[in-house]
């Protein structure tokens, strides 16, 4: 077995898999901090994605694609946890 077909038969259906299941929790969350977790959970899955698509394409520059999705990601999840804490301490 390859690289190429270990991505295509196992890595790619493990990470269509957890996308259909962390979007379920994305939409049955009890509350905004288990869909914000689940939103940071989808975009990572993406961008595990992005990386094997450009592992199987051999083009480099999605990794760049991926990186500033990461950045995004990180960036939205301090802003919401910065909203916690100034929501925390007026409440």
């Amino acid at each position: 077995m390859t690289l190429y077909n270990f991505l295509y038969y196992a890595i790619l259906p493990i990470l269509s898999l957890s996308i259909v299941l962390v979007f379920y929790r994305f939409l049955k969350g009890p509350g905004i901090v288990d869909r914000v977790i689940a939103l940071d959970l989808l975009i990572t899955i993406g961008i595990g994605i992005i990386s094997v698509y450009s592992i199987l394409t051999n083009q480099a520059t999605f990794l760049d694609i991926a990186m500033i999705l990461a950045l995004i990601a990180f960036l939205g999840t301090v802003a919401f946890s910065y909203y916690l804490e100034k929501r925390e301490k007026n409440g």
